[in-house]
């Protein structure tokens, strides 16, 4: 991206809510990736005409118009599939916040549609742009493990919009296969009590080696957003991880990745690589939704 932008790609942000508010500023504001990008407005659902000086457009519009090149789907999970779907098939190209659907089947299609439109299909994960991921890199490499377990807390998350706990929280899952490998499934439990707004998911995985990873979501009132983990290897053991700075534009970040991608400075095989792992988490989500879902 040190070359001078021949051309921007006008971009429209679709769902204004944490991440999209985030994705306009980026959009906005003087940064590299930034200046080979346009916005040229936004879609919500709520009637809320501008924000900042940016123009609410409609759905229809944005998948009409000529000046529209990218769609950057910042909305709630359970819509990312259709939104996908319509951009791909109205030739745009597409930044979607993970997961990008809530079934592996879903996702093949998808990406063969982008592959068929000659178009970026980008999913974002921000997780593996953090420091406490750098930091865990580094000291994983290498090292054969015995066990681990990872817990993430956090306050209640609504399935209808959000999906499945494994599908909302595929990022905690993608942290444990980049730092791993592909993992297999060995049993899953899902407790919930509806009517306190509280679950708990655990799942017990295995490592290629037959390392056993334990990973627990917890949701509900009262518990603060947190990650605990516990790594024990051959040649010691990591708890926790220590604070290793503040993470900084890691949305810009992901968007400094996705423009290289619209610029075709990505090997085939980085992003075949990419595309993978992505499946390979959603295609385990989709596995521990119907184990724990058969056990009802």
């Amino acid at each position: 991206m040190n070359t001078e932008p021949k051309r921007k790609f006008g971009v429209v942000v679709v769902g204004v809510g944490r991440a999209g508010s985030v994705r306009m500023r980026d959009l906005r504001n003087p940064h590299p990736s930034s200046a080979f990008l346009n916005l040229i407005g936004f879609v919500s659902r709520r009637e809320l005409g501008s924000i900042d000086g940016v123009q609410q457009i409609s759905l229809e519009d944005a998948l009409s118009s000529q000046e529209v090149e990218v769609a950057y789907i910042c909305s709630e999970s359970s819509s990312h599939e259709d939104y996908i779907r319509q951009f791909l098939n109205a030739g745009k190209h597409v930044l979607v916040e993970y997961p990008m659907t809530l079934s592996l089947a879903a996702a093949q299609e998808l990406w063969e549609l982008a592959e068929q439109k000659g178009k970026v299909l980008h999913e974002e994960h921000v997780e593996l742009l953090m420091e406490e991921f750098a930091f865990l890199k580094k000291e994983v490499v290498g090292k054969d493990l015995l066990k681990g377990s990872l817990l993430f807390t956090a306050g209640p998350l609504e399935e209808e919009r959000f999906g499945f706990p494994a599908f909302s929280g595929i990022s905690r899952l993608t942290w444990l296969v980049s730092l791993f490998g592909e993992l297999s499934l060995v049993s899953a439990t899902l407790e919930e009590r509806k009517e306190d707004q509280y679950m708990k998911m655990t799942v017990c995985l295995e490592t290629e080696k037959k390392g056993p990873l334990s990973w627990i979501e917890e949701k509900g009132p009262g518990l603060k957003r947190n990650r605990y983990l516990s790594f024990h290897f051959k040649s010691g053991s990591l708890e926790n991880v220590p604070n290793v700075g503040v993470n900084k534009n890691i949305f810009l970040k992901d968007q400094n990745i996705f423009v290289q991608k619209l610029l075709g400075q990505f090997s085939e095989k980085e992003l075949a690589a990419e595309k993978k792992r992505i499946l390979h988490c959603l295609g385990l989500a989709e596995e521990i939704q119907k184990y724990c879902c058969s056990r009802k």
